[in-house]
């Protein structure tokens, strides 16, 4: 049995696009989400493993969410539960967007190869080698002037426009695959951060296109 680990945020999880920030986060249904449409598409033989925590960050202690959404702090605890991992994806970014973290595009990307390169290096892989690493450049926030996040992601926009760019550099350096989530999908325009069902099927879809591609997995 492959098994994939998808480490990520509220897109990982699955949270629908927000108009209201007085409601609880609310998911998109099962199969919907994009490492539910990954697995589809990959078939027996392969379990996709969606490790997605709202407001997880890349390196950042939140002070107001709470230490526990650094991704630093649980990559390694959350590979060693599911090795053998013969492909992490890392799909993080957004949250250190936030204006609380004052980070630029280049700076979130080396915190998302940070983790990579760990993942990367860590003995949670297939007896003999290590886990292979996709690291995903999340698609620019669309915030402009919908503004739910009281301001939370001011200059967002502009910012996550690097995204790509610096991911590429980032993985790169890292010695880590990389995929551009926005050359195939867009942040809702609802509230510019989450993505919609639609984005999620495409999503999950070009990165099967990809492992397939790309690795060579036994089943």
């Amino acid at each position: 049995m492959t098994t994939i680990v998808c480490f990520g945020d509220s897109n990982t999880w699955g949270c629908e696009p927000r108009t209201d920030l007085s409601l609880p986060p609310a998911r998109h249904p099962r199969g919907d989400r994009w490492p539910d449409v990954l697995a589809a598409y990959l078939g027996d033989g392969i379990s996709v493993i969606a490790e997605g925590l709202n407001g997880r960050t890349t390196c950042f202690d939140d002070p107001i969410e709470g230490e526990d959404r650094n991704g630093r702090r649980s990559l390694l605890p959350c590979l060693e539960t599911h090795h053998p991992v013969d492909l992490v994806i890392i799909m993080l970014g957004v949250n250190d967007l936030k204006v609380r973290f004052a980070a630029t595009a280049p700076t979130i990307a080396a915190g998302a190869a940070a983790l990579a390169a760990t993942a990367a290096a860590s003995g949670f892989g297939p007896p003999g080698r290590p886990p292979a690493v996709l690291l995903i450049a999340p698609p620019p926030t669309r915030v402009g002037e919908v503004d739910r996040y009281l301001g939370h992601f001011a200059g967002a926009d502009e910012r996550s426009a690097g995204f790509a760019e610096s991911f590429r550099s980032a993985a790169g350096l890292a010695g880590v695959h990389f995929l551009d989530a926005g050359a195939h999908i867009e942040s809702s325009e609802r509230d510019g951060i989450h993505l919609e069902t639609d984005a999620h099927h495409r999503l999950g879809a070009a990165i099967a296109e990809w492992i397939s591609a790309t690795l060579d997995f036994e089943r």
